[in-house]
């Protein structure tokens, strides 16, 4: 079987069965991509299944090596390295493949880093004045809106702009489709439900059930890059830090719930989190967030 096979039916896979969004999909298809061009230069001939299972743990360290080279930091490599160890853990199962050498790489040393939560109102500032960046009073109710999603909800953004029309009239909860298709609950707080309510009020565009929520300017779906530009420009008028954007109000959000004594299992459950280890790093941004508070006020810090 050919290695262009091999990752079509891998690909496949991801998407019918596990359902991952597009944007992965793009990634992890053009990991393999990038994968059989250097194994067909480094070996000499096209990558099949033969060769695939022949290949050492030196093989796959040379493709990374070689990746590294071209300026990919430990963080992408180490995606790079899991996207090929998914797409192994596939041709197995499929296709009876030992594949040995992927198991001899360990992957690439990453920090943690710390996700960084704006303040209370800071973040609230950032949601309305990213709206008033527009002439349009139905523009400035929708991207406010939006942005209200990401921090009073903590909905990612593509989640937010895959809502359909159908989700009215709003009630104090809202069923979100995440990662995965998995489904979960948000609580709408009443200035979220407000916020929604008053951009559906001043829309333009009819909104029938199947459509999208949050529109564009011509009528059809909002771009998150056109709301990432709008935030920009606020971001840069409030003074706030290249680090403001639209997933910095997810952060915030679980951040400053867990500063008032949220409880971690119900914050994983509101980000739609798949393990708790996702949702841990909160408490080191907490623990952060002290200390910056300590050492800026403490008399003997």
């Amino acid at each position: 079987m050919t290695g262009a096979a091999l990752l079509a039916s891998w690909l496949e896979s991801l998407a019918s069965e596990r359902r991952l969004s597009p944007h992965t999909l793009r990634a992890y298809g053009q990991t393999g991509e990038r994968f059989l061009a250097f194994m067909k230069h480094s070996q000499g001939r096209p990558l099949d299944l033969a060769l695939l299972d022949s290949l050492s743990a030196a093989d796959f360290r040379a493709f990374l090596s070689n990746r590294r080279a071209e300026g990919l930091q430990n963080r992408s490599a180490a995606r790079e390295l899991s996207a090929l160890r998914t797409f192994m853990a596939h041709v197995r199962d499929r296709q009876g493949a030992t594949i040995a050498g992927i198991d001899g790489v360990k992957p690439p040393h990453v920090r943690k880093s710390l996700p960084r939560a704006l303040a209370p109102l800071d973040a609230r500032a950032l949601a309305e004045t990213t709206g008033e960046m527009h002439d349009e009073a139905w523009i400035q109710a929708r991207d406010t809106a939006v942005l209200l999603l990401l921090y009073g909800a903590g909905l990612r953004i593509g989640e937010a702009l895959a809502l359909t029309a159908a989700i009215q009239p709003l009630g104090d909860t809202l069923a979100v489709t995440g990662k995965g298709r998995k489904v979960r609950m948000v609580v709408l707080l009443p200035v979220v439900r407000d916020a929604v309510e008053a951009y559906v009020a001043l829309c333009p565009w009819p909104l029938a059930k199947a459509d999208a929520l949050f529109r564009g300017a011509r009528g059809g779906p909002l771009s998150a890059d056109v709301l990432r530009a709008a935030l920009r420009k606020a971001r840069i008028i409030l003074g706030l830090p290249e680090s403001a954007t639209p997933h910095a109000l997810r952060h915030s959000f679980a951040s400053h719930l867990l500063a008032r004594g949220g409880d971690l299992r119900a914050i994983q459950e509101l980000l739609g989190h798949a393990s708790l280890a996702s949702t841990q790093i909160y408490t080191s941004v907490d623990a952060a967030q002290l200390l910056d508070v300590y050492q800026s006020a403490h008399p003997r810090s």
